[in-house]
């Protein structure tokens, strides 16, 4: 009877410790994001619900998906992906393999603006003036020859901050900066200014790449705010084209923005 016990004993201790294993292996989400997640969908579900229509109810499930994720330490998105952050900060593979550059969202867009390259050039060099096409952009001090200071909005009415640095330029063809360590969000970019095919106007290009805050779900969360990357540039872009050309952005109201480009720094 003893022995009976004994090998009852042993296997519920392997059973719990199987569980237990089991649940160690599933987690693939980091602290840093469960936080994030469960305080993020916190807020989603509760403005959800205020909402009272078929769009709240979506957010509030939305905020319930990003509440379980972090009560759970697992992401279905990441499992199907093969990634981790439950390990060290950072997306990293399954088996501790750090993910490549090319694992971060990245964002190529170009528009043909009807003035010439060395002016567009000009005014883009100065950072301070991105913000005046840049809706997402709150403000850019300049602190020296190549370093700078962006704050940029973020899902939530909240504001995201980081230092940059230019790490290489072409006066009048291309300029290339990224962010400093401590970033809120790390991201790289480049703009180039090519003469366009025709011989009248400039083809500017940007490309932008960065990883989302709470990784892929953060990116996820921000399209559905209508504050992803891809959609922000194609809009700064556009105003950029509206500034530089007619020296003006017309609002949603079709009047006048005010920002004259030829009175910038």
């Amino acid at each position: 009877m003893a022995s009976r016990e004994n090998a009852l004993t042993l296997t519920d201790g392997q059973n719990t410790t199987t569980t237990r294993a089991s649940d160690q292996s599933s987690r693939n989400v980091g602290e840093t994001e469960r936080w994030i997640s469960g305080i993020g969908g916190g807020a989603l579900a509760v403005y959800g619900l205020t909402r009272g229509s078929l769009g709240g109810v979506g957010l509030a499930l939305i905020g319930a998906s990003l509440i379980y994720r972090g009560a759970t330490a697992h992401c279905n998105v990441y499992e199907a992906m093969g990634v981790s952050t439950a390990e060290g900060e950072g997306l990293r593979r399954k088996r501790g393999v750090s993910v490549s550059a090319e694992s971060g969202i990245k964002v190529e867009k170009s528009v043909t603006i009807n003035s010439a390259p060395a002016e567009l050039y000009k005014f883009w060099r100065n950072f301070e003036n991105l913000p005046r096409f840049m809706d997402h952009l709150e403000s850019v001090q300049v602190s020296g020859e190549k370093r700078s200071h962006w704050v940029a909005k973020a899902p939530l009415g909240t504001t995201v901050e980081w230092d940059a640095e230019i790490i290489n330029e072409k006066e009048n063809e291309m300029i290339a900066w990224r962010s400093l360590e401590g970033a809120d969000v790390d991201n790289a970019g480049s703009v180039h200014f090519e003469k366009a095919p025709s011989g009248r106007g400039t083809v500017v290009k940007v490309s932008l790449k960065y990883d989302p805050p709470a990784g892929v779900i953060g990116a996820a969360v921000a399209k559905f705010f209508g504050e992803e990357p891809s959609q922000q540039i194609q809009e700064d872009l556009r105003h950029f084209k509206q500034l530089m050309e007619a020296g003006e952005i017309p609002t949603t109201e079709g009047q006048s923005s005010g920002r004259a480009a030829k009175s910038g720094k």
